[in-house]
């Protein structure tokens, strides 16, 4: 059954990739909602190692500075999660109580630099709407007679193994998930931290076979994840875990790894990680081109079970100095990630925000030129929605202030915020996020027109209430305005197969009178005009796609009805 599957999926990457230029998909008719869906996770790995991305001074308020620039610019591109290194090889980036200062911000291993780098980091991930996650490098713990490892070595003297002149970790040792759990469980209640991020959480290659067998390798490294799974949503069950692994899980049936996988290779079971609901998501690092990409991606999708796959994506390869990658590989790829729905992170942060071959370009004006929410954690009910949504229109500012939400699991909820020209504004469609994780409730927009609001509640697991909607502006007569009072509700999304000709449509008071209704591209363009009797009409002229319906009247009204997808 796998391998159909897998067919399948590859007849639509062949499909995905025939498709030249990705950018005009929108004026052919692609379906907007995958085009620039409203659920996926953009991230960027931002590297703290010897400051390869930060921070690149030794003044904190220069250090705080640069990492604000960064993070606008991230933010400007719409990006919505910071893998953020705070453990970097046995020192980190906050004061801990188990490991020492790593050097990156003083030039000193164990000095501190005077402020708590990851604290500020998370307040200014979170004004921003953004999730940030704490990067922890596990396994390796830097050069034998380093600070770091000299450290471990002292304290614990058989958990440390060396392989040449580098000390790692010993997953063997009944020590090390406890370990390296008590760090993340460190992490986990003193800050306001949305995940733990365990890379390198891995046998160094050519290594396990010396210390345990495949099997028991692959369960102490299961262990270890296990392990931080369970303590730290015993904290805060709304932690995201997650992973970075080898970027190919295995052999495939019509595609070898070439002897670099997770499963095999370095004792990675990540498969069996999402079976059993340790991560929340994966981020496989599939550094590779062509086929040595697609395929392996796709296969981590099929068998995530219910945790979310974020494609890693080597943007670095993109440098002369590092492989000189044309663009359009990286940008095939994000785009042939997210028609799979899979989300995307740029290892490293330097490679594009340094635009390398135009990468920052691209992702800003064109793969992500509005934001997206990052798809819930799949644990737990909505929150309440916001009440008392009130909105003012004064001198081109509009201002919209609604009640608080708290949840009773994780506290004060956050908001989204939508904004359109016409009502009722669309939550589904990404292009009417204006504001995303606002921990205020009230905002201000500038605008030289009215608009029509909109307010979710989210809580910490990502999940979004129902909307309250803005009706403060029910009798207003400028242009757009189709505001009702029976009609304060997303409209409905219908769903039909192409065999079927006929649709039973919304009914709306305004739009009994109609004889037709209008049907058009998400785009604008109209793909037809069809009879509207009784509330039904014959649509078997439709090709597959998605639509919106308007009814239409003899004096050429228009009022929209709902969203239409025509399936093959």
């Amino acid at each position: 059954m796998k391998s159909h599957k897998y067919l399948s999926h590859l007849i639509i990457l062949i499909i995905s990739i025939s498709h030249a230029n990705f950018l005009n998909a929108e004026s052919k008719g692609k379906d907007f909602f995958q085009l620039y869906p409203k659920y996926e996770t953009r991230a960027v790995w931002l590297t703290t190692l010897s400051g390869l991305d930060w921070p690149h001074s030794r003044s904190a308020e220069t250090q705080k500075k640069e990492l604000t620039e960064i993070l606008d610019k991230l933010q400007d591109a719409n990006i919505n999660t910071v893998l953020f290194q705070t453990r970097i090889r046995g020192t980190v980036a906050y004061p801990s109580a188990m490991e020492p200062w790593d050097g990156c911000f003083t030039g000193t291993p164990g000095r501190s630099p005077d402020y708590d780098p990851l604290a500020f980091a998370i307040d200014e991930c979170h004004k921003r709407g953004m999730e940030i996650q704490a990067w922890i490098v596990t396994i390796p713990v830097g050069r034998w007679n380093s600070l770091g490892c000299k450290t471990l070595r002292k304290k614990y003297p058989g958990m440390i193994m060396r392989k040449n002149n580098e000390g790692f970790i010993d997953p063997s040792n009944p020590l090390s998930a406890t370990y390296i759990t008590n760090i993340c469980k460190e992490i986990t209640n003193n800050y306001d931290i949305d995940g733990i991020h365990l890379d390198y959480i891995r046998y160094p290659e050519n290594l396990s076979s010396k210390r345990a067998d495949k099997e028991t390798a692959k369960r102490n490294i299961t262990k270890i994840v296990s392990t931080v799974s369970k303590e730290i949503k015993k904290i805060k069950p709304w932690v995201k875990l997650s992973c970075a692994t080898i970027g190919k899980y295995s052999d495939l049936p019509r595609r070898a790894s070439h002897g670099w996988n997770a499963l095999n290779r370095v004792n990675q079971d990540a498969q069996a990680w999402m079976r059993a609901g340790y991560v929340d998501q994966l981020y496989p690092m599939i550094y590779f081109r062509g086929n040595n990409f697609y395929p392996f991606a796709l296969d981590w999708k099929e068998n995530s079970f219910e945790s979310s796959v974020i494609s890693g994506l080597g943007a670095y390869f993109l440098s002369p100095h590092k492989g000189n990658w044309p663009l359009e590989e990286i940008t095939r790829q994000m785009n042939v990630s997210r028609s799979a729905g899979i989300g995307c992170a740029f290892f490293r942060a330097k490679f594009l925000l340094d635009d390398t071959k135009g990468l920052y370009t691209y992702t800003k004006e064109q793969f992500s030129p509005y934001p997206a929410l990052i798809p819930p954690m799949h644990t737990t009910c909505a929150p309440d929605a916001p009440q008392s949504l009130n909105v003012t229109w004064d001198e081109g500012v509009m201002t919209a202030t609604w009640s608080e939400v708290t949840d009773g699991i994780c506290g004060k909820a956050t908001y989204n915020v939508y904004a359109s020209d016409t009502a009722p504004v669309d939550t589904h469609d990404a292009r009417n996020l204006v504001a995303v994780r606002r921990k205020d409730n009230s905002l201000s927009i500038k605008s030289d027109r009215k608009l029509f609001i909109a307010v979710t509640a989210v809580n910490r697991f990502g999940n979004e209430s129902k909307a309250v909607f803005d009706q403060s502006f029910i009798n207003s007569t400028f242009p757009n305005n189709e505001y009702s009072q029976t009609n304060t509700q997303s409209p409905a999304m219908l769903y039909v197969n192409k065999s079927s000709r006929t649709i039973s449509l919304p009914n709306r008071t305004n739009a009994l009178d109609a004889d037709f209704i209008m049907i058009k591209s998400l785009v604008g363009t109209i793909s037809g005009v069809f009879p509207y009797k009784n509330g039904h009409a014959d649509i078997g002229e439709l090709q597959p796609g998605s639509y919106t319906v308007y009814s239409l009247n003899a004096k050429g009204v228009t009022h929209r009805l709902c969203f239409l997808t025509v399936k093959q």
